[in-house]
């Protein structure tokens, strides 16, 4: 995709852009706004695409609303980052144990305290 410049940005920085104003509004939103609230400079049809895409993945959500729809985060970050985590732990080679021993190699020393405690504090 590009912005009126023509400079081709990647499609995962741009769904990440449409998030974040999905996020600061903290209501559903049009295209219309989503477009006017994100830093780039896109072309509608570009905003309602990824609006679109983000709902196929079902990261977004839309509803009726105005002469359109309407679109809001189905998760706040926190709860996307944890998603992208389990996506990730599922399609791995197969070995959950050597990816999530992978993933603990590579904490530093205060997350690796913050995931003990809240290992012994147990689920919710």
């Amino acid at each position: 995709m590009t912005d009126s410049g023509g400079e081709r940005r990647p499609a995962g920085e741009l769904e990440a852009s449409v998030l974040a104003a999905l996020w600061a509004a903290g209501r559903p939103q049009s295209a219309a706004q989503v477009r006017a609230a994100i830093p780039q400079d896109l072309a509608r049809t570009t905003v309602a695409t990824l609006l679109g895409r983000l709902c196929e993945k079902g990261m977004a959500g839309r509803q009726p609303g105005g002469r359109g729809f309407v679109y809001f985060a189905v998760q706040d970050a926190h709860g996307l980052a944890a998603r992208r985590m389990h996506r990730e732990l599922d399609q791995g080679a197969g070995d959950r144990s050597l990816v999530l021993a992978r993933f603990v190699e590579g904490l530093d020393a205060h997350d690796e305290a913050e995931l003990r405690r809240l290992l012994d504090e147990g689920r919710p």
